[in-house]
């Protein structure tokens, strides 16, 4: 007789595409995530007795943890099958508490994809719960409720009600003011280039050499008068090549995504924002509905990862789909290295099977679906195929004891650039090849040109690249850059002007607090010391309230020392010129974690709010009035009606204002981004142009 088994997971969703590759005798059930934390009403850690976690029932989720126990008694088995890292570690610990399940019985079921393969065998090698991987997840939830909860009376008092700190917030908020202060701070220097147009005597094809120096040697100029007598010597000179070397160079593939490159690249090529990116991969893991033999599928392996590991049986498949398909002369099998930090018990991110190909399954994906799937299947594709080549060509040419150089380049086998171009390779590939040329070959000058440069300051982070930084310095894990950035921004210390990270003024003003209160906190190599030693925890080098008790010491006294010291500052709000409807003041700015309102500086006497009007100055197509900048629940920019809803128009282009169609007289339309172009709204006329380039 076969046993009632009971499993749980940590979505419905998950649940929903587990259920249909297990028997009847299984039933699957999802936690939705925690179900037992920390309260939300007081520190809930008793710092006096070893840093003794209180945790209770999240509020809200006691009937289903009623149904569970229920669920569980009648079960002859329960294996928790809750997400393959620290938190879901912890939440299979929480629920084994709960349901009178013995932690060190095998009850602990882990997959990296949801696959009926890897599921089926996952349940046939149950294993006990991981307590190193528990304890690390309680050191980082102790700490950062410590941190939360001990500095943030303080800003509160200091500053304003409703401001928070964190451990790795509070260092992603200073690294974005530091980079802004740089900038600030940034004084350019003024250099100048010399591009000369050149062209063989016999042959109309020009070419472009750069000036590099003077008899060979490199020398920069810096000043406008250095340019022009360089110049004026030219002009009339003889150009010779001194020489010409060739050489063929390699450039390989990157490695399969890990979180952290996955929310880079999404951010670079899709522009999604790093948090729109882990809801979009969440689904692709949880299973899609491809219809047919295939039915639903987990689409890709588990996407909080560090590691560049990839498994020897989709290794396999992967070597025989892309002979297959691309010729065996093009793949080359790849096995990376991940970092000594990396948390290796997963793979990186990649297809669960190569070959479900991204066009394939496009009609069963959403638009979302389908780009971060074909991101994801095309970046793992390159990584097991070949190295491309290029033949780059260098010319040094003389004119007079000035030196220039000419640079060409052409790709000679494209290897994995087949499936996936980055960036730097698109360059390669726009580069030219120079025309044949021999040493001592006398060579015509079609035109010099001078140009003045400054030095750029740094640039301002982005999404990408931040998350790069915060990886770099080794803050934060997978799980965590993208809720930091969501933090940062919703709180008001960031606020995000297209791709770009700027702080606000309450952001430097309790960065500026935090550095002078508590450096630890907010300093770099410090954090990335505590994500060391809570990875020595999960390897079982050290105890998680050891960690705990070398830390309190000294934040303690640091606690005591804000409370005496750091001065109250008065935030102003910016004024609008908006006057309120129900009093007669001038309205001001605010910020909530859903953006920028206005409301009434009369408060509490007069709570009026209201949304923020930003015109784009054109006119809306169906009714003639103004069409209006807008925000959707997930942040992201449309353009709708002002006299919504009695008139529809929404669109996520933005109308051309002071421009109507030429062919119709209609609304134009600009759409950004990969195919840019101006287009006409009315959908019985064609017209539409590229979108010129700034």
């Amino acid at each position: 007789m076969s046993k009632n088994i009971l499993l749980i997971v940590e979505s419905p969703a998950k649940a929903g595409t587990i259920q249909k590759y297990l028997g009847k005798n299984y039933t699957v059930m999802a936690s939705m995530g925690h179900v037992i934390d920390l309260p939300k009403s007081n520190l809930g850690v008793d710092v006096d007795n070893d840093f003794a976690p209180k945790y209770i029932t999240i509020r809200g989720k006691g009937d289903l943890l009623t149904t569970l126990k229920k669920e569980a008694k009648k079960a002859d088995e329960v294996l928790l099958a809750t997400d393959p890292d620290r938190e879901g570690e912890a939440i299979s610990w929480h629920l084994a508490t709960a349901l009178d399940i013995d932690p060190k019985s095998k009850c602990r079921v882990t997959f990296n994809e949801i696959t009926k393969t890897a599921v089926k065998e996952a349940i046939k090698n149950p294993r006990a719960i991981d307590m190193n991987l528990v304890d690390a997840q309680q050191a980082r939830r102790i700490l950062d409720r410590i941190v939360g909860y001990k500095i943030s009376p303080i800003l509160w008092e200091k500053v304003k009600r409703g401001l928070s700190a964190g451990r790795v917030q509070s260092v992603a908020t200073r690294l974005i003011c530091d980079r802004e202060e740089e900038i600030l701070n940034f004084v350019p220097e003024e250099y100048h280039t010399i591009d000369v147009t050149l062209k063989k005597k016999d042959s109309a094809k020009t070419f472009v050499a750069s000036y590099y120096g003077e008899k060979g040697k490199e020398k920069g100029l810096k000043t406008g008068e250095e340019a022009q007598a360089v110049v004026k010597d030219i002009t009339d000179a003889k150009f010779n090549v001194e020489w010409v070397k060739e050489a063929i160079k390699k450039r390989n593939p990157q490695p399969p995504f890990t979180t952290s490159t996955l929310q880079q690249d999404a951010s670079r090529k899709l522009s999604y924002q790093a948090s729109r990116t882990m809801q979009i991969a969440q689904t692709l893991y949880e299973g899609v509905n491809l219809g047919g033999k295939l039915g639903t599928v987990g689409l890709i392996t588990y996407m909080r990862t560090d590691s560049l590991r990839i498994a020897d049986d989709a290794l396999f498949e992967a070597n025989a789909f892309l002979k297959e398909t691309y010729g065996s002369e093009n793949v080359h099998r790849r096995q990376y290295k991940s970092k000594k930090s990396a948390q290796d018990a997963h793979e990186a991110i990649r297809p669960t099977s190569i070959r479900i190909k991204p066009d394939d399954i496009k009609s069963k994906l959403s638009n979302d679906q389908y780009k971060l799937y074909k991101l994801i299947w095309e970046r793992f594709a390159a990584s097991q195929m070949e190295s491309a080549e290029y033949r780059i060509t260098t010319a040094q040419i003389d004119a007079e004891g000035h030196t220039f150089r000419a640079t060409g380049s052409e790709v000679t086998f494209k290897g994995y650039m087949s499936v996936y171009v980055e960036s730097g390779d698109k360059k390669e590939e726009k580069a030219k090849a120079l025309p044949k040329l021999t040493e001592n070959e006398e060579i015509a000058l079609v035109k010099p040109e001078s140009k003045q440069h400054f030095t750029q300051p740094p640039a301002r982070f982005s999404d990408a690249s931040l998350i790069r930084e915060l990886e770099e310095n080794g803050i934060g894990r997978p799980s965590t850059y993208a809720p930091t950035i969501t933090t940062i921004v919703s709180r008001g210390y960031v606020q995000r002007v297209k791709k770009q990270l700027i702080p606000t003024e309450l952001g430097n003003v309790t960065t500026d607090i935090m550095k002078q209160s508590f450096k630890d906190i907010v300093d770099v190599e410090f954090t990335a010391n505590m994500e060391q030693q809570l990875d020595d925890v999960e390897a079982g080098d050290t105890g998680y309230v050891r960690v705990l008790k070398d830390f309190y010491p000294s934040f303690e006294k640091s606690l005591e020392v804000a409370h005496e010291t750091v001065k109250k500052v008065e935030i102003k709000d910016k004024v609008s010129d908006v006057i309120c409807d129900k009093c007669g003041r001038n309205m001001v700015y605010k910020v909530s974690k859903f953006g920028k309102f206005l409301a009434c500086p009369g408060y509490p006497e007069c709570k009026n709010t209201m949304a923020i009007r930003v015109t784009t100055g054109a006119n809306c197509p169906k009714c003639g009035s103004e069409v209006l900048v807008k925000q959707s629940k997930k942040g992201k920019t449309y353009y709708g009606c002002e006299k919504w809803p009695k008139c529809d128009f929404m669109a996520w282009d933005e109308p051309v204002k002071d421009e109507k169609c030429p062919e119709c007289g209609g609304t134009l339309m600009k759409k950004t981004g990969r195919g840019a172009k101006i287009y006409c709204y009315n959908e019985n006329c064609n017209y539409e142009r590229k979108k010129e380039k700034k």
